[in-house]
């Protein structure tokens, strides 16, 4: 066990497990094929020139050609992989921890050089503290909070490192992450999907803010999410229990609470004779804060990737959720057959599942045809859990997906290249990697 300022400060890469660094690098890959795929959203447009305006610097923004500061980079990173649903999560937070941890990371990087090894390390110390953090606020506040109200302090506490603060420092810029996150409740998001999204762009903002403060000698309030008798069994495996490991990648860019549904209509599509056309109703069975994502007809982008019947509706036409599924594009948004089909679900809340969650997500389906046929699915998960994982090939095929059309072929695989890097701390050349961040992509 390690205290936490020793886990912070004094974590080598030698400590890291072969499989926390694998996992480490494939986080690495998934968040920035997100990222590059966020650039298509109208949020990521609005923040741009944001954070351009308002945080002027030297330090580029991911996968532009303009640059903002510290604060205002991080905040960009944040907001844009955000801005496209597909990012890596945590059951037991339910919420996410990378969407602000790499950003910062990224962001520092550029006024830093940091190896590979230095770059991995803090990633994953950026892992740690934030999910363990977001496990400690679920247990001691009333509301359920965004992810940005604890993914912060991840992010204090890997720049802390970064930046060579002392225990006091850290001590410091830990409780002010933690007090000025953005504790904005979860479900109003879930219930009006807009733009605030998950508030990890804040999460970013606040915590690398913290730092900056702690640096000038701004004090903050004592973190109880780190340091309440509470939740102090959350802490006592630092450094044993590698809570990276139990990160889940998502195989579409929809809300994680949906893939269970979408999962269990897409084995529903291998009955002979199966036709979209020809579905009558669709009944999703599913835990309560599944069926809040209610909105059937989204208009945006944000609506859609909240949407269960949305997400179904897709996935009953495409086999998949695809990226194009939930734009604002005529094959998007607009498309007749998902719009028809999204009207004929109904969902309805299952106590065996409410029972189960957040540790386990399930779902099934049935589906009742025109012609009076009638299937009913096994119980589903969504896939990409550490129990059914998406495998690094398919890791590999996702970030080609969001990335087509906006990367090159050579600058695709130059980057997954970089990430995955032959499974080596020392292989991962950040230089290279940053170079190939930066600069406008083609939308």
């Amino acid at each position: 066990m390690h205290s936490l300022n020793s886990f912070i400060h004094d974590l080598t890469p030698e400590d890291l497990p072969d499989n926390v660094i694998e996992q480490a690098q494939r986080c690495l890959l998934d968040l920035l094929g997100v990222a590059a795929a966020g650039h298509r959203t109208r949020l990521s447009s609005i923040m741009q020139r944001f954070v351009t305006a308002q945080y002027p610097g030297d330090i580029p923004l991911l996968f532009s050609d303009q640059t903002a500061s510290l604060c205002g980079s991080a905040l960009f990173g944040a907001l844009l992989i955000d801005s496209l649903d597909a990012h890596d999560g945590q059951v037991l937070t339910k919420g996410h921890v990378g969407v602000a941890i790499l950003p910062a990371l990224l962001a520092q990087a550029h006024e830093q050089p940091l190896d590979g090894k230095g770059f991995l390390t803090a990633l994953v110390i950026g892992y740690e503290i934030a999910t363990r953090a977001g496990i400690a606020l679920h247990r001691t506040a009333s509301d359920y909070h965004t992810s940005g109200a604890w993914n912060g302090i991840g992010v204090a506490a890997m720049l802390s490192r970064l930046r060579k603060l002392s225990p006091e420092q850290t001590a410091e810029a830990l409780g002010t992450a933690e007090f000025y996150g953005p504790r904005s409740q979860m479900m109003r998001c879930i219930d009006h999907p807009t733009m605030v999204k998950d508030g990890s762009g804040w999460g970013a903002l606040a915590g690398v803010s913290a730092v900056l403060l702690a640096e000038s000698g701004f004090t903050g309030a004592p973190a109880i999410t780190l340091q309440g008798p509470e939740v102090a069994d959350i802490w006592q495996d630092l450094g044993q229990r590698w809570y990276i490991l139990e990160q889940y990648f998502k195989a579409y860019p929809v809300c994680r609470w949906a893939q269970p549904a979408v999962e269990a209509v897409r084995t529903l599509r291998q009955h002979p004779g199966f036709a979209p056309e020809q579905i009558e109703a669709i009944h999703i069975y599913s835990f309560h804060e599944a069926t809040r994502l209610h909105k059937v007809l989204p208009e945006t982008t944000e609506e859609a990737q909240y949407s269960l019947p949305f997400s179904v509706a897709s996935a009953l036409i495409d086999d998949a959720v695809l990226p194009e599924a939930v734009a604002e594009t005529p094959q998007g948004l607009q498309h007749p057959l998902r719009r028809q089909l999204s009207q004929r679900v109904h969902m309805h809340e299952t106590e065996a599942y409410n029972a189960r969650f957040p540790a386990e997500r399930w779902a099934h389906a049935h589906l009742i045809m025109k012609d009076g046929r009638q299937w009913t699915s096994e119980p589903c998960i969504a896939r990409g859990n550490p129990e059914n994982p998406l495998i690094t090939g398919e890791l590999l095929a996702k970030f080609n997906l969001l990335t087509d059309g906006l990367m090159t072929t050579a600058n695709q695989r130059h980057v997954s290249e970089a990430c995955l890097a032959s499974w080596g701390l020392d292989r991962l050349d950040v230089e290279a990697l940053l170079k190939r961040l930066s600069g406008r992509l083609a939308v």
